[in-house]
């Protein structure tokens, strides 16, 4: 009998999840102080609504491809309550929050491409966005400065320009200066929290500490109490989408190359998940906006221009599994609309050079609990708005949303 890609796929999980019970003897493991009760919040993975997702399309939110700050507004309200299920915007946002809560946005400047006038013309974080999520913060009783954006690189969070545009007296935070091939300096990241994989760059060893380990930035492990997690819609060409799960495992720990070190080394199908699943990342991110306004469906993560398209609308879960099994769906479906293969089923080319994707990391992440990932379970709420003083909602089923 031959093997599948199905009996592969549920072979490795099965593995992992033997891995994660047995602690670092295991294949894949992670190794981390016991959690505290403080820790284990209700409000970690996968949060208040497991399996809850919340679309907000607006054709209005991009005039000249730029964000109207008024259009993503109404979005971000209206998708707050419709998740949080409450009569009021600021109400929704104090389901999560409240005063003296110290709270990271893990943004994405990944991606980054500016046009000749200088307007960002890339797939990453938008101004509009952030600022909305501080409006919201503070709306709920969240001091200024005890807001804290973060991306792991400070080269690349200034390169994009986030510093000129964060609100005054928001703080900005990082792990590592800029990007290299190793990464297993642990200067910004926290020796008592990280996840031990039998994987190590080639020329390393296993019996090194730092080759087969990657630590928690101490952003996430020190400096906030919760995190709101803020990906943009994009393939890539290793782990297949880059959405919610991977905005964490590659933002928030350190040694990440070895996880798709060369075209055919790839094992971003176990890194992710296994990053994730770190208590103290897995307890601290309570809230995931996924910026879908743009996308990008080929030759991710990077600055594709060609593969760019406008898809308006902005996405809300507590739960990332159920959100990126959403996200991979729309691009799978652009991807379709513009003559290409899926992702699953798509080949190397000059563009795209791994030799397999690898989306199948979301599966893995609903496996190891992380959130929902079977397709009937999910809750999509879509909301869509039709003038920019009407709000139409409807459910993926047609009916009214739930109040």
């Amino acid at each position: 009998m031959g093997i599948t890609r199905r009996g592969c796929l549920k072979s490795l999980t099965k593995g992992m999840m033997a891995g994660l019970a047995v602690g670092s003897g295991g294949g894949w493991a992670w190794a981390a102080r016991t959690e505290s009760k403080a820790e284990a919040s209700k409000l970690g993975m996968p949060g208040l609504y497991p399996g809850r997702v919340v679309s907000v399309e607006n054709p209005a939110v991009l005039v000249s491809g730029q964000y109207q700050a008024g259009e993503v507004q109404k979005m971000m309200r209206r998708g707050m309550m419709e998740l949080a299920g409450a009569d009021g915007w600021v109400d929704a946002w104090r389901q999560f929050f409240q005063p003296g809560d110290v709270v990271g946005v893990k943004v994405n400047p990944v991606g980054q491409k500016f046009d000749a006038e200088g307007r960002q013309v890339g797939v990453i974080s938008d101004a509009t966005v952030l600022r909305e999520i501080v409006a919201g913060l503070e709306a709920a009783g969240v001091k200024r400065q005890d807001i804290v954006a973060y991306d792991r690189y400070r080269k690349q969070f200034y390169s994009g320009g986030f510093d000129k545009w964060l609100p005054e007296g928001v703080r900005n935070s990082w792990a590592a200066e800029d990007v290299d091939n190793v990464q297993q300096n642990i200067s910004g990241y926290d020796p008592d929290h990280y996840m031990e994989m039998a994987l190590v760059l080639p020329g390393y060893s296993l019996d090194d500490p730092a080759a087969r380990r990657s630590y928690a930035a101490q952003f996430i492990t020190k400096q906030v109490n919760k995190l709101i997690n803020l990906p943009v819609l994009k393939d890539h060409q290793s782990a297949g989408v880059t959405l919610c799960l991977k905005n964490l495992s590659h933002g928030l720990v350190n040694n990440v190359n070895r996880s798709h070190s060369s075209p055919s080394l790839n094992v971003c199908n176990e890194f992710i998940p296994t990053a994730v699943s770190i208590p103290i990342i897995r307890s601290k991110v309570v809230l995931n906006i996924l910026d879908g306004v743009k996308g990008l469906y080929n030759g991710g993560p990077g600055a594709r221009p060609e593969f760019v398209w406008e898809h308006n609308t902005l996405y809300f879960s507590t739960d990332p599994v159920a959100m990126d099994h959403i996200g991979w769906e729309v691009i799978d479906a652009k991807r379709q609309s513009e003559g290409m293969k899926i992702l699953v089923e798509s080949q190397p080319d000059k563009i795209s050079t791994f030799v397999h994707r690898q989306p199948e990391h979301v599966e893995i992440a609903g496996a190891l609990g992380l959130g929902v990932w079977d397709r009937k379970k999910i809750d999509l709420r879509e909301i869509k708005v039709q003038e920019p003083t009407e709000i139409h909602s409807v459910q993926s089923n047609g009916a009214p949303p739930a109040q």
